[in-house]
């Protein structure tokens, strides 16, 4: 019998939107394997696809800053949502955030660099874990520059100033007015909160993710039992229609649901008079790509209080 617990059929269904017999029989499948489970319910038409921003499920805060034609975005998990609202635990990713403005985008040299006050920010992370008593992480930087241009941040879900659940960061490269390059990057940085796109082009999207999508519409196109030809058919424009949904330039932007992003960003280059050049973006969702174990606290204090028995004579 396949290896999983109601608990993986339950996150199943959450994570595909499959009903739970569908899922049940998915795992069932695929011998327990979560993600190939999700590939089975979708080749089936059972599910739509997911991507791995629906697994967030850890704690923290992420934040942004930007300096001049620079930015960074930082995550810092914590086991908790009430240490997230914790001050001490704000100011150090807030600290963090600005110490990354310096650096290359390198985790590790990030957890190595000095933090006001002296130690190093590594230091400081382990003073927080031991005052006030929860597991804390550094796990993620990104920097963004331009040449001439700006750095737009923007926060989704704000705890406080620069910092939140998603964090974004657009660089626009241009000789055109700060002013004008503000609008337009809070406007596309808010369009990344929202659609998630996973590459700036269909080019850039990942190989391994490519290659993924392809085998899942060649396996749904072969079930129509139409001729070989027409299936590679089907394959090619399964996967066009992919790349168009989920590279930024070519997703419809969100705040009118029907002009490409990259026409966007060429309108308001010809209102500003000056080239605008969209150079990248970052987004980070907080705990996207990280499992957190159910925690059944019921159980938990209920076994904590249960009175023990007497032992046997």
């Amino acid at each position: 019998m396949a290896d999983f617990s109601a608990h993986d059929v339950k996150e199943l269904r959450e994570r595909t939107g499959a009903g739970m017999m569908d899922s049940k029989k998915a795992l069932v499948e695929t011998g327990g394997d979560m993600e190939a489970a999700v590939d089975w319910l979708r080749t089936k038409g059972l599910a739509a696809a997911a991507k791995k921003s629906s697994r967030t499920a850890a704690e923290g805060l992420v934040g942004v800053a930007v300096e001049g034609t620079r930015g960074a975005v930082v995550e810092v998990n914590s086991e908790t949502d009430f240490v997230a609202k914790n001050e001490r635990f704000q100011e150090f990713v807030r600290n963090v955030t600005a110490i990354a403005l310096a650096g290359e985008g390198d985790i590790e040299a990030l957890g190595q660099a000095s933090y006001p006050g002296g130690g190093s920010v590594g230091d400081k992370l382990t003073e927080n874990i031991a005052t006030i008593g929860e597991n804390q992480s550094l796990r993620r930087v990104a920097r963004l520059d331009v040449d001439h241009g700006i750095v737009v941040p923007y926060v989704h879900n704000a705890a406080a100033s620069g910092l939140g659940k998603i964090g974004v960061l657009v660089a626009l490269e241009s000789e055109a007015p700060a002013d004008k390059l503000e609008q337009l990057g809070k406007q596309l940085a808010m369009h990344v909160a929202a659609a998630a796109p996973l590459a700036l082009t269909g080019d850039g999207l990942d190989p391994a993710t490519v290659e993924r999508e392809r085998a899942i519409a060649r396996e749904k196109a072969a079930e129509s039992g139409k001729p070989a030809e027409i299936v590679e058919k089907m394959v090619e424009g399964a996967l066009a229609k992919y790349r168009k949904d989920n590279a930024l330039l070519s997703q419809l932007f969100v705040i009118d649901n029907k002009t490409k992003c990259e026409d966007v960003v060429a309108q308001a280059a010809k209102a500003a008079g000056a080239p605008i050049a969209l150079k990248g973006y970052v987004r980070f969702q907080l705990g996207e790509g990280i499992e957190k174990k159910a925690n059944d606290f019921v159980a938990e204090v209920a076994a904590a209080v249960k009175p023990q028995e007497e032992p046997v004579e």
